[in-house]
């Protein structure tokens, strides 16, 4: 029923809304004037309306601006943070500046230059002074702009002073890890090539090298028994179809059933299949055997398995390489690394090198109240710096919000649930940031992935 109401009501909006306009025709009719014949008491409103509605923009921006600040951003936290709003800040005051003067131009020449009775416009097509200036007056202020924002950039992605703390974000469908260089300050090496269940950073360390070979090996010898599998499959169909209806037919299911039940070679057992068709057919010495085309779906699934195993031994041989070259004195790098979920923890003050990885697809990881995004895009690593200069607390005694917290957020949409791809960020003052990094002295790679005495052995080297 409802919903029968509201379709009455569109209809019967519709059916107003053409009245209206007819009415408005038969006016104009009844006055013997033209639709394009504007009376100058219309011309007259519209024009003190432009004005007006200038006057209702105007107002209403700065009101905004006043209740709001620039953008509603709130103080920088970061030392680049406040670069950053500084040249944002020189950006608006320019803007702001043109949409004031084109605005008020715009409607302020509406109402001056309103249609008179007995004058007549000017056809003005050209003037080579007017467009040199506004060529190169914007042409100057945008190269101010983008020589402003080059330097700021310039710095914001500079190296970072020896002092800094290290520090990995890792982005993946649809969260964030954060790894610290622990002890020695140093985050270990790392090689996509080594990632699994127990590694998903793909730190790299002799333990991790020698598990990927494993994982790799047990995986190849899937494949290969999967192609083995299906193969025989075309096989043993094919030679039922070839003595299907001869006495054989039961020792052929017997014979598939025999090979299928042990660790058969391909080879082998075709070579068994051919001597008992050569039985069949009466054949003797060497026995050819004319078989049919896989079908397309068979050779469908072949070509992919050969294609997976192609790249499964290309992977393999890598990893033989990388163990080969590997020098097991870097391994402490790694295993001290500090691995944090959920929650990024820095402290007020310190200058962070931020460095950033994907494991899937482009992410962005975006610091709003830090003033800092950076695109973190799958095999090409990139970096930052920034130094938080509040607190979580000194941020929510500001706001007025024991709520707050500051956040990481990624700024780039990654997939269906790329909205809840956040990591809260905790800004500490030193001391209570130190005990933090203390308690987490236990939770380090080797912690968390390796807990063996033969890692212990590695950090204490």
């Amino acid at each position: 029923m409802e919903k029968i109401i509201i379709l009455i009501v569109l209809i019967t909006g519709v059916i107003a809304i053409a009245q209206l306009v007819r009415v408005y025709e038969l006016t104009y009719k009844l006055k013997n004037r033209g639709e394009h014949e504007i009376p100058n008491r219309d011309n007259n409103l519209n024009a003190k309306l432009m004005l007006g509605f200038m006057l209702f923009q105007f107002i209403g921006f700065i009101y905004l601006m006043l209740k709001y600040g620039w953008t509603g951003r709130g103080e920088p936290a970061s030392i680049q943070g406040v670069e950053t709003d500084w040249l944002l800040n020189v950006n608006f005051v320019i803007i702001i500046a043109v949409f004031f003067i084109t605005n008020f131009l715009l409607f302020y020449f509406s109402y001056k230059y309103v249609r008179k009775p007995g004058v007549k416009a000017t056809y003005y097509s050209h003037n080579n002074k007017l467009e040199m200036i506004w060529t190169i007056v914007p042409a100057i202020v945008l190269a101010v702009i983008i020589i402003l924002g080059l330097k700021s950039w310039s710095e914001l992605t500079a190296d970072a002073s020896k002092k800094a703390e290290k520090v990995e974000l890792f982005a993946y469908q649809f969260a964030w890890i954060a790894r610290y260089g622990g002890e020695d300050n140093t985050l270990g090496k790392f090689d996509y090539k080594l990632t699994n269940g127990n590694n998903e950073l793909a730190l790299m360390t002799e333990s991790t090298i020698d598990s990927s070979v494993q994982e790799m090996g047990k995986s190849i010898e899937n494949v290969e028994l999967k192609l083995k599998r299906i193969n025989f499959d075309y096989l043993s169909s094919e030679y039922r179809g070839l003595m299907a209806a001869s006495d054989y037919k039961s020792d052929v299911d017997a014979l598939v059933s025999e090979i299928a039940a042990s660790e058969f070679n391909l080879v082998n057992a075709e070579e068994k299949l051919k001597h008992l068709y050569g039985k069949y057919t009466g054949a003797h010495g060497h026995i050819n055997v004319t078989l049919n085309e896989p079908n397309a779906e068979t050779q469908s699934i072949i070509g992919d398995l050969e294609k997976e195993l192609s790249i499964k031994e290309r992977l393999y041989r890598s990893l033989v390489q990388m163990k080969q070259n590997h020098n097991p004195d870097f391994d402490k790098l790694a295993l001290n690394d500090i691995i944090q979920k959920d929650t990024l923890y820095l402290c007020k003050g310190r200058e962070y090198d931020f460095s950033f990885r994907a494991k899937d697809v482009i992410h962005s990881a975006y610091f709003p109240h830090f003033r800092a995004q950076m695109n973190v895009v799958p095999g090409m690593p990139t970096r930052f710096k920034f130094t938080p200069i509040l607190t979580t607390q000194e941020m929510r005694e500001s706001k007025n919000d024991e709520k707050f917290n500051f956040v990481l957020m990624c700024n780039k949409i990654c997939g269906g649930a790329h909205y809840k791809m956040k990591m809260i960020v905790v800004v500490y003052p030193e001391a209570e940031y130190e005990a933090w990094m203390n308690e987490k002295k236990n939770a380090t790679f080797k912690d968390q992935y390796f807990p063996s005495e033969e890692a212990e052995e590695k950090v204490s080297k």
